[in-house]
């Protein structure tokens, strides 16, 4: 889905105040949800990554830094996303080698860093996760999904987009009011510089919530080997302006931009269009890492062209020194997070159990549970996910500590 221009205006257009009163009741349904839907329990400590408004605000670059720290702090971390743009009806464990047809774009950029499950019912993905040996799950998104409890929740929101016009979906981008999503919160992480984000950031300094600051970063060496060249940089992200900026602002030549839908595949028009047009000019072809994964696996000749002649530009995340304490002081809140932090210092070796964990989960969907579920918007089926099964009470029986999975009859 592409935002509407509208939606990314300071003030309400005409348009913006014609829909606002259906933004109050998309706002009022998804408050409702939150407050009657009993949230499933599971039995390790969860994360989730979240952002107040449709469309992308760097959740995955987060959710990859968030599982890199807590790796360097002796977790076994497994990452949850629901799969968005793959027709996923059960938990399914990510194959690296796999396409963005089988599991979203999304979900490849995380399996590279820790084991990944896509499960339209988030209940059951975590339970696969922790069945599979992680001890730490974090989630990619599903801030506003009632239906599993979460340990942390931090909010991105892209520091110089803000939150467009500030009112709700679709009369704006948020999914919701902003001031139930801050009460729900642990945390606001701004990512990137911008005045647009500040009223946020006051309200939630307000209501007393950490404000951590980040930034994404461009891989240097990649930027090094790009200098000189003409480029020609396509994007079918959240926000493909922001791609292009990064580039402009590395003082990078970029003669022509193309911007997508996110998430939406390539189609082979569309790769041959790109490809004629850096003919045209004489130059390169730039991307994103999340569109490289959805060109991978084509059988298609220009989609494999597309992908051949395409350089790629990793960014990540990189928090200062005062927005790594402010991090480090959330996370160490989690159950057993200082406990582990001290653990991980003792320790000579790993255990057997650590180095074979990202080995436990295999590439094919889960049993029988998954088979009664259907996919559905952001966990619409996911009311049942409290009744986690058989498997989940034994696990739950078995630590005290974590007991039983609440539930809501």
């Amino acid at each position: 889905m592409q935002a509407p221009q509208f939606w990314s205006r300071p003030q309400p257009t005409a348009l913006a105040r014609l829909l606002r009163p259906f933004g109050w009741l998309y706002s009022l349904i998804a408050e409702w949800r939150l407050r009657m839907v009993a949230p499933a329990r599971p039995l390790v400590p969860v994360i989730c990554i979240g952002n107040p408004t449709l469309g992308g605000a760097g959740k995955t670059p987060v959710a990859i830094a968030i599982t890199a720290r807590m790796k360097a702090r002796g977790f076994r971390p497994g990452l949850l996303s629901r799969g968005y743009g793959a027709d996923i009806k059960a938990p399914v464990a990510v194959d690296r080698k796999g396409t963005a047809s089988q599991y979203g774009d999304e979900p490849l950029l995380l399996a590279r860093v820790a084991p990944t499950v896509c499960s339209p019912n988030r209940a059951w993905g975590a339970e696969t996760l922790a069945e599979g040996g992680a001890d730490l799950i974090v989630m990619d998104d599903g801030f506003q999904n009632p239906t599993i409890a979460k340990d942390l929740s931090i909010l991105v929101a892209d520091g110089a987009a803000g939150l467009g016009n500030g009112l709700v979906f679709p009369a704006g981008p948020l999914r919701m009011r902003l001031a139930p999503q801050l009460a729900r919160a642990s945390a606001l992480l701004i990512l990137g510089d911008g005045a647009a984000v500040a009223p946020v950031t006051r309200l939630a300094e307000r209501r007393g919530l950490p404000v951590i600051r980040a930034r994404l970063e461009p891989d240097t060496k990649r930027l090094a080997n790009m200098a000189g060249e003409k480029l020609v940089a396509y994007a079918g992200i959240g926000r493909p302006e922001k791609f292009f900026a990064t580039l402009r602002d590395a003082g990078l030549d970029v003669v022509e931009t193309h911007a997508f839908a996110d998430h939406a595949p390539y189609s082979p028009a569309e790769a041959e269009r790109l490809l004629a047009a850096a003919k045209a000019q004489g130059a390169r072809l730039v991307t994103t890492e999340k569109d490289a994964v959805r060109l991978a696996g084509s059988d298609d000749p220009a989609l494999m062209r597309l992908k051949r002649r395409s350089l790629v530009l990793p960014v990540s995340v990189v928090f200062d020194k005062v927005a790594a304490h402010q991090l480090d002081k959330l996370l160490d809140t989690l159950p057993g997070g200082g406990r582990r932090a001290a653990k991980r210092k003792s320790s000579a070796k790993p255990t057997a159990k650590r180095q074979n964990s990202e080995k436990a989960i295999g590439g094919k969907p889960i049993g029988s549970k998954a088979a009664g579920g259907k996919a559905n918007n952001d966990g619409a089926s996911e009311s049942k996910s409290a009744r986690t099964g058989a498997r989940g009470r034994k696990a739950a029986a078995a630590k005290p500590r974590r007991a039983q999975v609440k539930t809501k009859s």
